[in-house]
């Protein structure tokens, strides 16, 4: 496996480009988010010494046992929590995550505004948007966002700065992409955490600002651990 895993990261680094240039956009306009999630901590440390920085874990528990001793190696590491946060994990979250892109409910963002004035830290967080309005999924109805995001920073003081979704497996995710550009825009929001390994290329048209990409850079979840 020595090698793969930089290799895949430079041939997707090259797609994120070609589709950022073919949007007229600058390619440094797209941060790839590297999904490590059910991957080892040698599978990361492969990507970080190929220069890259920025990952995504869905689970603190997952994030708490690989990161640390990474963080040792590679202090400038950031990393990204992009699944469901219980909130009996949120002083967790909140000391271990350096963007939290899955602000999803109410007493979530509750729990967080508390935390966050008690640890004095503030991560920057995304709110999670149900683009498909699928009942098995986390996240605020569309309809429901704007309230929630001015809730979220004027009555918490949030430090809300975008956008995160994950359209249907089912659908065509454009109109999910510019569901969710049409929000931010409106919301004065400049982060959109959209695209994964099938589909960053069509978020980056309709204004990715992050694409989360694992099974590209990492291959099946768990190979190489």
């Amino acid at each position: 496996m020595e090698g793969v895993i930089a290799a895949n990261l430079a041939a997707v680094r090259e797609r994120i480009a070609q589709a950022a240039r073919a949007a007229d956009r600058a390619p440094e306009s797209v941060t790839l988010v590297a999904v490590s999630k059910t991957h080892s901590a040698a599978s990361v440390r492969e990507a970080l010494r190929a220069g890259h920085r920025v990952f995504g874990e869905n689970r603190v528990q997952e994030a708490q046992a690989k990161y640390p001793k990474l963080r040792d190696e590679f202090p400038d590491l950031a990393l990204h929590l992009i699944g469901p946060l219980q909130t009996n994990k949120v002083r967790d979250a909140v000391a271990e995550f350096d963007v939290i892109e899955s602000v999803d409910r109410p007493r979530l963002a509750q729990a967080l505004a508390r935390e966050m004035e008690h640890a004095g830290r503030q991560p920057p967080c995304l709110i999670e948007v149900n683009t498909g309005e699928e009942p098995q999924k986390a996240g605020i109805m569309p309809a429901d966002a704007d309230g929630f995001i001015l809730e979220c920073r004027e009555q918490l003081a949030l430090p809300i700065i975008g956008l995160m979704s994950v359209p249907p497996l089912d659908e065509e995710p454009a109109p999910h992409f510019a569901l969710m550009r049409e929000i931010a825009r409106r919301n004065g929001l400049e982060i959109l955490s959209m695209g994964m390994s099938a589909d960053f290329e069509k978020a980056i048209r309709f204004g990715a600002t992050h694409v989360r990409v694992g099974t590209a850079i990492f291959g099946a979840r768990g190979s190489g651990d």
